[in-house]
């Protein structure tokens, strides 16, 4: 499976609206997780056909996150380390874009030469791999 992550400012019905787009469109959620973090909710669907998700989630005003960027959930702070520990493993950060914040974390996207080890690499932070804080 791949992932559609959408960026939204955060409201009543905004999952409702998505599933019917895509619903309509016979385009299936396999998995979800959505975060809200300053305002905003981050939502990261995994479906089968990410390209046509994207294309009709965009022609719907819906804005969404380079397919190939690695979304994660880390503290403000932690961005300079999370970027040197790729770079020690050879893997060149090539964009990093923060989609959302409040005082203490942040969702950021990474786009990087390779993904699958990045992607190993950063597991643990990976939107929708944390454990629950209670």
């Amino acid at each position: 499976m791949k992932s559609v992550t959408i960026v939204s400012e955060d409201r009543v019905g905004l999952l409702a609206d998505i599933s019917y787009i895509l619903g309509k469109s016979s385009v299936n959620i396999d998995g979800l997780h959505v975060d809200v973090i300053g305002g905003k909710a981050v939502i990261s669907m995994e479906v089968k056909d990410p390209k046509k998700a994207d294309d009709i989630l965009i022609r719907n005003g819906f804005k969404t996150t380079d397919p190939t960027a690695i979304v994660i959930k880390v503290s403000n702070t932690s961005m300079e380390k999370i970027t040197e520990m790729l770079e020690l493993e050879k893997v060149t950060v090539k964009g990093l874009n923060k989609l959302s914040s409040d005082s203490n974390e942040g969702i950021f996207a990474i786009n990087v030469d390779k993904p699958r080890k990045a992607t190993k690499m950063l597991s643990p932070f990976l939107l929708g791999n944390q454990e629950a804080p209670y």
